[in-house]
């Protein structure tokens, strides 16, 4: 038996350090979307999962969705209380529980930003793949976020359902 590590190949190498260019490239990016409204990208994610959730979500749920502490969810969610784009309120059911709702100002933000949003993405990767390259793409990360979303409890298993439009 050796202790010899598992080496990345060549095809592995390159996949990883162009992942990487997009992660410390690219997402800074689609951050610019976002600074002129004073948010940064996860704030607009939970917008983003409030308005796909209907009825608003747990806190704990949300927090389990978009891997987040506590703490940094609390953060994250002020912000969005005092800019009026989110309601947070105990459950009807159980005052135990706490329940985060978007507002009418926060849906109709999270529309009028959607579009940029979306075109930055389409700029930053798909507008460089073709039908085939996507569909790997989509193929390769899913299975990546599949398992890494084992350990985040409440994270997506899967596509949303209906072709969700918010991101």
């Amino acid at each position: 038996m050796t202790d010899e590590p598992r080496w990345l190949d060549d095809t592995e190498r390159r996949a990883w350090l162009s992942l990487l260019a997009v992660v410390l490239v690219g997402f800074p990016e689609l951050e610019r979307t976002f600074r002129p409204h004073g948010l940064v990208h996860v704030e607009y994610g939970l917008l983003a999962a409030l308005c796909e959730a209907g009825d608003g979500l747990r806190l704990s749920d949300l927090a389990g969705q978009m891997n987040m502490s506590p703490s940094r969810l609390s953060h994250r969610m002020r912000k969005l209380v005092e800019l009026g784009y989110v309601d947070v309120a105990p459950d009807s059911g159980d005052g135990r529980v706490s329940i985060a709702r978007i507002t009418d100002a926060g849906r109709a933000f999270a529309e009028r930003v959607a579009p940029e949003h979306v075109a930055d993405v389409r700029r930053l990767i798909f507008d460089h793949l073709d039908e085939a390259q996507t569909a790997a793409l989509a193929d390769a990360l899913e299975a990546v976020a599949g398992k890494l979303g084992d350990s985040c409890p409440g994270a997506p298993k899967g596509p949303p359902a209906g072709g969700a439009r918010a991101i």
